[in-house]
């Protein structure tokens, strides 16, 4: 039946960034299709409240502490969540952010953006959001000939996007490498795929997009008179296609791909 190939039980879906609004979101759709899902993440109370949401809908979770940064940490995780809930098949690269030493506000001098600063984005959204998660849990999906790690990517990845240069520079970093591993692993079992959100608020957005009285900041206003649906996206509506492309049945001649999702921004050009 077509709905079987949405089936993930038996899968063991490890997400890190688990404990943020997106990939929270991504680890309830994962968990409610079935799938075994393992929350990673620094900050245990948001994690255990995520397990606490999926468990109370019929999923099966728990909480993982880990550094995306740190291959130690990864390799503690990857043998706890092994012991808990099984050989992790199921990867999805959430980790990520900005930070406001690595923008540049309108006037500012890119000549004087921080080296300091460019480094910490690109470890945080390349090292620890694609590259050290993909050597760690990808080892053992390669010996088991069997997985798929889905990066979460960006717009800001496609398109040089003003201000945040460093995030946008990183997540096209994350892009290529996610062809390079799908090249690399498309004999051996392990599909690589990427998904490019469009803008979806969230805690470290949320200033830059609408102001204290909940109106559209300039610069929010300006993306959703860039978005042909003239809205932000939901944390939920990523669902879909995380659920796809962790499917080795529904997707599984899928590898190397970036999946946006963004309301239509990429596609308008004026």
């Amino acid at each position: 039946m077509l709905a079987d190939l949405f089936d993930l039980k038996g899968e063991v879906a490890a997400v890190l960034g688990g404990t943020g609004a997106l990939g929270g979101a991504m680890a309830e759709a994962l968990a409610a299709f079935g799938a075994a899902v393992a929350v990673l993440g620094r900050s245990e109370e948001r994690g255990q409240e995520r397990v606490k949401q999926i468990e109370s809908a019929g999923g099966t979770a728990v909480f993982q502490n880990a550094d995306a940064v740190n291959a130690g940490s990864l390799h503690a995780a990857r043998a706890a969540i092994e012991s808990r809930l099984g050989k992790v098949s199921i990867l999805v690269n959430a980790a990520g952010g900005n930070r406001p030493d690595a923008t540049l506000p309108p006037g500012s001098d890119f000549c004087k953006l921080p080296i300091a600063a460019w480094q910490n984005v690109f470890d945080l959204n390349l090292v620890g959001g694609a590259l050290l998660p993909s050597q760690v849990f990808g080892e053992s999906m390669v010996a088991a000939g069997r997985g798929s790690i889905i990066n979460i990517a960006s717009m800001a990845g496609m398109i040089p996007l003003s201000r945040v240069v460093a995030y946008a520079a990183a997540k096209s970093a994350v892009i290529n490498l996610t062809q390079f591993l799908a090249r690399e692993w498309a004999a051996k079992g392990v599909r690589v795929n990427a998904i490019s959100p469009g803008f979806f608020p969230a805690e470290q957005n949320r200033a830059l997009l609408f102001k204290e009285d909940g109106s559209y900041t300039e610069r929010g206003g300006q993306i959703i008179g860039h978005t042909p649906m003239a809205r932000f996206g939901q944390p939920q509506e990523l669902a879909g296609a995380v659920v796809w492309l962790a499917s080795h049945r529904a997707a599984s001649f899928v590898t190397g791909q970036n999946i946006v999702v963004d309301g239509g921004f990429s596609a308008t050009t004026i």
